[in-house]
């Protein structure tokens, strides 16, 4: 009987041993969960100010986006048109067409020494007024007179465009400014010929034409439409400019520049 009760008592020893080395081990482990957990707190609060300075950052490039274009939205072309809602339908010309809002389109040549300044740095409305400027483009003459007349008269040409805008506006009731944008996209040919020779043996060889040189190519076609009118004609040049631009954006073929594009994209279909 003695036997029996110390085998009792000996179990119920090892059970409370055990329960009491379980209770422990447990301890232990969340103890070393703590530690491990807070084992850097500093570099825990670091980080936390660093996500802090970083939403902070964010918020705030955020609100100057918003206020630049809140500011761009204001400005408008002559103090008249706005640029909010002009948009190039034409994705290939999408970066080569500057809508940058000015309100008077003139840089002062600061950006010529710069690489692809026609495109990043010029607004298209002074790529326009600059290409009504350059001499030699249209061959007729009147009284010893050709286009060189116009040369570096810059206030002269930005008030004949002024006044065909808004001629533009009174006929069509739109904004100009995405007027010109529609007749630069329909006038810019997509094709054109170039002379190649071999062995003494020239030929034209039908090309495609680059983003780049299809904006030029426009402009310089509706500056020769308008121009080469404007000779002994009653009407003055700023109603000639304005019907080209609205014949132009229309796609109209009475368009003498949809004329001269059509041509050559004509010519260079039978030269493939």
């Amino acid at each position: 009987m003695v036997a029996k009760r110390k085998s009792k008592e000996e179990k119920a020893e090892e059970e409370s041993n055990k329960a009491d080395s379980e209770e422990k081990e447990l301890e232990e482990a969340a103890l070393e969960n703590l530690d491990e957990e807070n084992e850097n707190p500093s570099e825990v609060l670091v980080d936390e100010i660093e996500t802090e300075e970083e939403s902070e950052e964010e918020a705030d490039e955020e609100s100057k986006k918003k206020r630049t274009r809140r500011q761009k939205a204001q400005i408008k072309l002559f103090n008249r048109w706005s640029y909010e809602g002009v948009e190039v339908h034409d994705i290939s010309l999408q970066n080569y067409i500057n809508l940058e809002p000015v309100i008077i389109p003139h840089s002062g040549g600061k950006h010529q020494h710069k690489r692809f300044w026609k495109t990043e740095h010029i607004s298209i409305i002074e790529r326009f007024i600059n290409k009504i400027m350059t001499p030699g483009l249209v061959k007729k003459r009147i009284k010893g007179r050709g286009s060189s007349q116009n040369m570096g008269k810059k206030q002269k040409i930005i008030r004949i465009v002024y006044n065909a805008f808004a001629i533009v506006e009174q006929k069509t009731g739109e904004n100009p400014i995405q007027v010109l944008i529609n007749a630069i996209e329909n006038v810019a040919p997509r094709e054109e010929t170039t002379r190649i020779s071999l062995g003494g043996i020239s030929y034209q060889q039908a090309v495609d034409i680059a983003p780049q040189r299809r904006v030029d190519l426009s402009l310089k076609l509706l500056v020769q439409a308008t121009v080469g009118k404007a000779y002994n004609n009653i009407k003055t040049i700023d109603e000639l400019l304005a019907n080209e631009l609205i014949l132009a954006s229309r796609n109209d073929t009475n368009s003498a520049a949809v004329k001269r594009k059509d041509e050559m994209e004509r010519v260079a279909i039978s030269a493939r």
